[in-house]
């Protein structure tokens, strides 16, 4: 990026490869964003490499090459980022408009987060824990968005959704983080 460079262009950050999911829509009118949600995703489970998740958000997931995700066939979802373990940030959805990651949730009192969220997925489990190229691009990341987005908090999809989700779970270290404002 060269330091002309605009680093966001209609919610498209540059520090991103931008990808295109059809699985979005616009946020609410006078609803913008206010937090940003943590997830963690590896498809399939415990595998950190390949293109099934770019894929699954891309509604082109090959249930023929992974049969074990056939249940996810016909689910159509999307977050605005995905974080690699290599630390590359790849962008699905305009921060202006609504990804669809955060399903039935609720934060303080209000549902719905979609409506007002983005949504970072991170390559991984409760399992296995990230790694410090993700840290690095995740501050990146949180930098960018919090110069450009009134986020309040980031939350994660544990919090927005008790019970139901536990990402990014506990092998994520919040003390990693330079930006500091976790719900």
């Amino acid at each position: 990026m060269t330091s002309d460079a605009p680093a966001w262009t209609d919610g498209w950050w540059s520090g991103a490869a931008r990808r295109a999911s059809p699985n979005f829509n616009p946020r609410p009118a006078e609803t913008p964003a206010k937090i940003v949600v943590l997830h963690h995703i590896s498809l399939p489970a415990g595998q950190f490499e390949g293109s099934a998740v770019s894929d699954f958000f891309e509604n082109r997931l090959d249930v023929a090459r992974y049969p074990m995700l056939s249940e996810l066939a016909d689910i159509h979802v999307s977050a605005h980022f995905f974080l690699r373990r290599t630390g590359e940030v790849l962008q699905f959805v305009s921060c202006n408009d609504r990804a669809w990651h955060a399903g039935i949730s609720a934060w303080r009192g209000r549902s719905g987060c979609n409506d007002f969220s983005i949504g970072i997925e991170i390559e991984g489990d409760a399992v296995t824990a990230f790694v410090d190229p993700q840290y690095f691009a995740l501050d990146a990341l949180l930098g960018a968005i919090k110069q450009n987005y009134a986020i309040k908090a980031v939350a994660t999809h544990s919090e927005i959704a008790p019970g139901r989700k536990i990402d990014p779970g506990p092998t994520f270290d919040w003390s990693r983080l330079g930006v500091r404002w976790h719900a």
